[in-house]
């Protein structure tokens, strides 16, 4: 069989503040060195993935490169399971929150991804299915919801993670809780929530410990419902969120399952990789290690138990 030179990157110019079409070159001339030819796709739109993984021969490819936020690496992972491809991925992080590169505990600088990136060194990781759709992350629903997709893009990229904590102190006062039905294998959960997170890995909109004991290669989502308690009781709840010690508290719900379907009476946004989502209901699974994902060591699971 003859060798894969071939390197695909996909990189989304809008990403972040933009700063990694500046380092374009670096990541061109990083690969050349290694003897790999980089093929450069800007992907600023999900149509731009689709056709060219549609009409792509991935036989000469080694791996493929993601350069964006979350959105950008749902696209490029979703395209991938969709026409049954199944590289490697790296992933350079170039968004907002970054919340799946947090995960594994990946660099923001151009010189370290690239370290990483031109190695050969892999993590298995499970991707989450909504209603047929791929989400890498967290699934999310209710006040997390309107706090990512109503934060303005241009506020993002100048704070960054604050200006999600911001936008969420904003909403706090319209909060009104929501009745859902949860179905699992071994569960029935019926109960008012504000928000729920549906948690491949372990960090949604900055919030870095949403889910802090996820593995994500498991074959398991952490779900976490918040309960639709009095207002003047959230903000204790929302401490214990940034400190990470939320999952035993009685606000709070959190099981574990590879499956559940979501339905409720009231009609609420869902939100996948911090893309506009679904309408309920939602049938939600998981693909066990679908993925494999450059990552610092062959073996990661010691470091997240």
């Amino acid at each position: 069989m003859a060798q894969r030179k071939k390197v695909l990157l996909f990189y989304n110019p809008n990403a972040g503040n933009g700063v990694f079409s500046n380092n374009l070159d670096a990541v061109v001339a990083a690969f050349q060195k290694k003897k790999f030819f980089l093929v450069p796709l800007r992907a600023d739109r999900s149509s731009i993935l689709d056709d060219f993984f549609r009409q792509a021969d991935f036989s000469s490819y080694h791996k493929i490169i993601a350069a964006g936020g979350d959105g950008t690496i749902n696209a490029v992972v979703s395209a991938m399971v969709k026409y049954d491809v199944h590289l490697p991925l790296a992933i350079f992080p170039a968004g907002t929150a970054n919340d799946l590169a947090h995960y594994f505990d990946l660099p923001d600088r151009i010189d370290d991804m690239l370290r990483i990136a031109t190695n050969e060194r892999y993590t298995d990781m499970d991707v989450g299915l909504v209603n047929g759709r791929c989400f890498v992350n967290v699934l999310a629903m209710g006040m997390l919801v309107d706090v990512s997709q109503k934060t303005d893009p241009s506020v993002k990229n100048t704070l960054g993670v604050m200006a999600y904590y911001l936008r969420g102190l904003a909403e706090v006062p319209k909060l009104k809780p929501i009745p859902v039905k949860i179905t699992c294998p071994d569960r029935v959960v019926e109960e008012k929530m504000y928000a729920m997170l549906v948690m491949n890995g372990r960090s949604a909109g900055g919030f870095r410990r949403a889910a802090p004991n996820a593995v994500i290669n498991d074959g398991l989502f952490d779900v976490v419902l918040f309960k639709g308690v009095p207002v003047m009781n959230l903000a204790a709840t929302m401490l214990s969120v940034l400190s990470g010690q939320h999952m035993d508290h009685k606000n709070v719900v959190f099981f574990r399952t590879p499956k559940l379907h979501i339905e409720s009476p009231v009609e609420f946004g869902t939100d996948v990789d911090g893309e506009t989502g679904d309408k309920l209901p939602l049938d939600i699974e998981i693909l066990p290690s679908r993925l494999k994902i450059n990552t610092l060591e062959n073996d990661m699971e010691g470091l997240f138990w």
